[in-house]
């Protein structure tokens, strides 16, 4: 019996030794991002990172949080965060178009529920099967 427990240990130690998910932290450009897939968003909602200027807000309808992940399977960090983003943008657009606002303000990275405002990049969490980006923003209505 111990001329088998060895192999194995051994086999089960190397298995979750690659069962361990990765989660690689990125801090990726929001520009280049929204530049990439341009043809996903609506121009009728606009969008405010962090503490860009804005115009003056008429009505504020709700903070919200969206966490979207995605398939990271044999693609760049680039590639996946990219998509995961946008569709987290396109979440709060469509939360904006049914709570009645023309914008979101305050985007900002809330991965795990830390905060991170910046106004040029968002944080995406990659790992071997999956990217993951969360994001919280406020929707508003804006004077135009």
């Amino acid at each position: 019996m111990q001329n088998y427990l060895f192999p194995l240990v051994a086999f089960i130690v190397i298995l979750s030794s690659n069962a361990k998910a990765a989660d690689d932290k990125y801090l990726f450009s929001i520009e280049q991002a929204l530049n990439k897939h341009s043809n996903l968003v609506d121009p009728n909602i606009e969008l405010y990172f962090a503490t860009q200027p804005h115009g003056e807000i008429i009505e504020s309808l709700g903070t919200f949080v969206t966490n979207k992940k995605t398939n990271a399977r044999f693609k760049s960090p680039d590639t996946s965060c990219s998509w995961v983003f946008m569709s987290a943008i396109l979440a709060l657009q469509q939360k904006a178009a049914i709570q009645g606002g023309n914008a979101v303000v305050n985007i900002h990275s809330f991965y795990k529920k830390i905060e991170i405002f910046n106004e040029q990049r968002y944080e995406c969490h990659d790992g071997k099967n999956v990217s993951g980006v969360t994001l919280k923003g406020t929707v508003v209505r804006l004077d135009k």
